[in-house]
């Protein structure tokens, strides 16, 4: 396969077992790092039971402050074929998940769907990713997922291109939500467990108050249907602990002038995060559990 599953269209030939020269590195068959009931979502996805996460390697961003530093950057994870990923879906479901929840996906979504052609549990499917995906691959997508859970991380292409290494992240990311929306343009919760809809997150970096409030505009005026989460658990990781401003965690004060923001509009349909999350605890240990 010739792939163009991602924004960048690298052109990469990748076999089930191999890749040459794509950017994200990564075979067509699913590298997985981790798959077990995940707590620290947000409350309507996590509930009290968990999510069923699957961790995937490899990425199609590269973030310098990635806290999935692992995965994303050294690739960690263990090849399984798409009726084992059948069976780590149907595991997470016996185990009592509200969903399962597919986290960095955007490289994977041939065999995402080829694997839920196989079993498609009875539970909510999320799509979990960083917000840069192509629209064309999202649409392939449709009627296999319940929940998009978006990043917007930025709308200032150079922070894009400085942080992310992907200066047209911020349009591509726009795009993603918009199709997203078109597929879920309602959200549903039952008994507190969401069951379709969209969600965009946005991580609060050092000094940027302004982009935060920015992409929270954006998504009020462009995503009403949407919930926004806007999420205070950046610790400085990989390459950004050499990298100011976002050498250091977000202050109090740059936390309260975003809420205070947010708040000022009514704060409906919003997820906060309290700002005690920006601790390195509640990082997966990516040791290849349920894989």
């Amino acid at each position: 396969m010739i792939c163009s599953l991602c924004p960048r269209k690298c052109g990469a030939e990748r076999t089930e077992t191999e890749n040459s020269n794509g950017f994200c590195k990564m075979p067509l068959l699913p590298k997985v790092a981790r798959a077990d009931l995940h707590f620290w979502e947000e409350p309507v996805l996590s509930g009290k039971n968990g999510s069923g996460t699957v961790f995937f390697a490899g990425c199609s961003l590269k973030c310098v402050y990635c806290q999935n530093y692992k995965l994303s950057h050294e690739n960690f994870g263990k090849t399984v074929s798409l009726e084992r990923l059948a069976e780590i879906f149907a595991e997470l479901e016996q185990k009592g998940a509200h969903n399962i929840n597919l986290v960095n996906p955007t490289h994977y979504a041939w065999a995402i769907i080829k694997a839920l052609d196989i079993y498609k549990p009875n539970i909510p499917i999320i799509y979990n990713s960083g917000g840069y995906d192509s629209a064309d691959t999202l649409k392939l997508l449709k009627g296999y997922i319940d929940i998009y859970l978006l990043d917007l991380k930025y709308l200032s292409r150079d922070k894009a291109k400085l942080y992310s290494a992907a200066e047209n992240y911020p349009d591509i990311a726009k795009s993603a939500i918009c199709e997203a929306l078109r597929q879920q343009p309602e959200c549903l919760i039952k008994d507190g467990i969401m069951q379709k809809g969209v969600i965009i997150r946005h991580l609060l970096l050092p000094q940027g108050t302004k982009e935060a409030m920015a992409v929270y505009d954006w998504v009020r005026l462009n995503a009403q249907k949407a919930y926004f989460s806007i999420m205070s658990q950046y610790t400085p990781y990989g390459k950004a602990l050499n990298m100011p401003p976002i050498n250091r965690k977000v202050t109090k004060r740059e936390y309260d002038k975003v809420l205070d923001y947010i708040c000022g509009y009514g704060g409906e349909n919003i997820f906060i995060q309290e700002l005690l999350s920006a601790d390195e605890k509640y990082i997966p240990d990516f040791n290849l559990q349920g894989v």
